[in-house]
């Protein structure tokens, strides 16, 4: 099988986030063929390069979502047809919540539109960013009807969309669509929704090539965090069901918000972008063939923005248990008195009420330590939050010292992973009896899991897919609630047995559910459901470039729906895959409500094929009749 992987900002990128997950999957999947279309984020990111493909991929694409790029001198035929294309999108963006469903047909004809002309004339980036996109804009901000949050726009904030939109929609300029590129392959995979995916809904509007969105992290709900400083504004403009989103949970928000969120922008284009990707993560779930969120929290961010919930399969991310075997095994227990914190040090950790849940842990257990081990998120917001956490802890525990004549030391210590004190990741988690989470936003805790492998006990705050992940196996409180974080953390301090039976059932858990392994596999069952559902119908050619007659078997001929147990037919239309089962062969739709589609008639069969009587056996011609 031939896929086509969607990245952006990651695999095969050597830093970006994905970018591990993504090398699994390839590597895990040598049976497969992949072509990558890679996105990049920053000057920086391309410079430090990719990492050692493995055989299994044929070709890598690249394309850059950083400066400000070139674009092509339009005619005036085009140009106006642009106007007509864009206006229309910017209409949609600016319009109210639909419930009918007619604004996200106006939404996909626009954007369609502009494919198709990004097509015939070599691309729209200029176009993008031209005078003629601004005053669109501007037209459909102060268009009747338009909501008060957008029509305070100026330009500006104008301009600043256009820009954001212009980035978002450069895939539409790229030469990945044709027959020797994305529609060659047999399946397009989006490793995130929003942009990224962006390439594979042009694949299957030009070649009928089925879409798979897996979103580990909802792209959308990091632009709605990013730029939460929009508040209500922007409510008034999300769309359909993008509204109700934006409070649906809390979680991390990754790295996927871009320019939506940055502080500079003003409300009225804070509202204007988050409607568009809005609009736009509307398309993606509908187009999609199948989605696999990474978790039923963001399963549900899918569903409130009109995922159809016969599409969702919940596949859990991969992580490499054998990494983490050899503490998970040892008979050690760790230090019983030292309470563990494992992650990227920033604001939404939440070390400061950690802190002070551990000011509380001294006074019933003097002797408990506090070690906290990971790496500085980039940029200088993170450093001062480093600063303030060092100089916190400080004020709260002052050095300790057993005599007059000895060294002071203090209960807490800040350690980099790779450094002396920790040079690997498990031996952080080996260091500690407890490991705890204090987050206040998360989407799936990848450091709970890392210490679930290891076998340890866990205190974690209530937030993401936290108590889906732990099942039961761990401590989970109120997120910003010290007291209720240490009252957890004593109470395992004091009780060893209970801290093995914890660590026991949560390592069991961890590699039933979260391994390389039963990723790669429910990965694997699903590239060939949707293949098998959803064929892409290509003309076999000899070398002279003739048609070959009979290069299909007679089984490619019957119809998508006649096999599968609902959805619609396989031949470029929506997906026939509703009978999909997801991670570990369990169908997230009960049997019950799995209705068969009836079987078309003989004569209904030969129009599907225009009029061509395949060349069936006699068993699959009875089953037809």
């Amino acid at each position: 099988m031939r896929i086509g992987l969607l990245t952006e900002g990651g695999y095969p990128y050597v830093d970006g986030e994905a970018r591990l997950w993504c090398d699994r999957l390839v590597r895990g999947l040598g049976q497969h063929e992949f072509d990558v279309y890679a996105l990049s984020r920053s000057e920086r990111q391309e410079a430090r390069g990719w990492v050692e493909l493995p055989a299994q991929v044929r070709r890598v694409r690249s394309a850059s979502l950083w400066g400000a790029g070139g674009g092509l001198g339009l005619g005036r035929r085009v140009r106006r047809r642009f106007v007509e294309c864009f206006g229309e999108l910017a209409g949609v963006v600016c319009a109210g919540a639909d419930d009918s469903g007619q604004l996200a047909d106006r939404f996909g004809s626009a954007l369609y539109g502009l494919a198709e002309l990004a097509r015939e004339s070599g691309g729209l980036i200029g176009a993008l960013r031209s005078e003629a996109a601004v005053r669109a804009l501007e037209s459909a901000c102060r268009a009747p009807g338009a909501p008060r949050a957008v029509r305070a726009a100026r330009v500006p904030d104008l301009l600043a969309v256009a820009a954001e939109l212009e980035r978002v929609l450069r895939p539409l300029s790229l030469d990945w669509y044709g027959d020797d590129e994305l529609g060659a392959v047999d399946l397009c995979h989006a490793t995130a929704g929003g942009g990224a995916a962006l390439p594979g809904l042009l694949a299957k509007h030009f070649a009928g090539v089925p879409l798979l969105v897996t979103e580990y992290g909802v792209q959308l709900r990091a632009h709605y965090l990013a730029g939460a400083g929009a508040g209500a504004g922007s409510a008034g403009v999300l769309g359909a069901g993008a509204a109700g989103a934006a409070g649906a949970g809390s979680g991390a928000a990754g790295s996927g918000a871009r320019a939506g969120g940055e502080p500079g922008l003003g409300a009225p284009a804070r509202a204007l972008l988050a409607a568009f990707h809005g609009r736009l993560a509307t398309e993606v779930y509908g187009r999609a063939t199948v989605i696999t969120p990474g978790n039923a929290h963001a399963r549900r961010w899918q569903e409130r923005c009109g995922a159809d919930r016969a599409k969702l399969r919940t596949v859990y991310p991969g992580l490499p248990a054998g990494r983490f075997g050899e503490v998970g095994e040892r008979e050690d227990a760790g230090e019983p008195q030292t309470l563990i914190w494992v992650g990227r040090v920033e604001p939404a950790k939440d070390l400061i009420s950690l802190l002070h849940a551990f000011a509380e842990v001294r006074k019933e257990e003097p002797k408990a330590r506090l070690r906290i081990a990971g790496a500085l998120a980039e940029g200088p917001e993170e450093a001062a939050y480093l600063d303030h956490c060092r100089a916190l802890a400080a004020q709260l525990f002052p050095d300790e010292a057993d005599g007059a004549h000895a060294v002071g030391d203090n209960p807490v210590s800040f350690e980099e992973i790779g450094g002396p004190e920790v040079p690997d990741l498990p031996d952080a988690y080996a260091a500690g009896g407890v490991v705890v989470l204090s987050s206040v936003v998360e989407g799936f805790p990848i450091s709970v899991i890392e210490a679930m492998l290891c076998g340890r006990a866990t205190v974690s705050t209530d937030v993401g897919a936290v108590v889906e992940v732990i099942g039961g196996t761990g401590l989970v409180v109120p997120p910003r609630n010290p007291r209720a974080l240490a009252q957890a953390c004593v109470a395992l301090l004091r009780d060893p047995e209970r801290r093995a039976r914890l660590g026991a059932a949560a390592r069991a858990r961890a590699l039933e559910l979260f391994t390389v392994e039963q990723n790669i596999a429910a990965f694997n069952g699903i590239y060939l459901e949707i293949v098998s559902h959803c064929p892409v119908r290509r003309e076999a050619l000899n070398e002279a470039g003739e048609p070959v007659p009979f290069a299909h078997p007679a089984e490619a001929y019957v119809p998508g729906r006649w096999a599968a147990r609902g959805g619609t037919g396989a031949g470029g239309g929506e997906s026939g895959v509703s009978g999909l089962s997801g991670a570990g062969g369990v169908s997230d739709v009960p049997a019950s409500t799995a209705t068969p589609a009836p079987a078309p008639s003989w004569a209904a069969a030969a129009r599907q094929q225009g009029g061509k009587r395949p060349g069936l056996g006699l068993g699959l011609r009875e089953a037809l009749s």
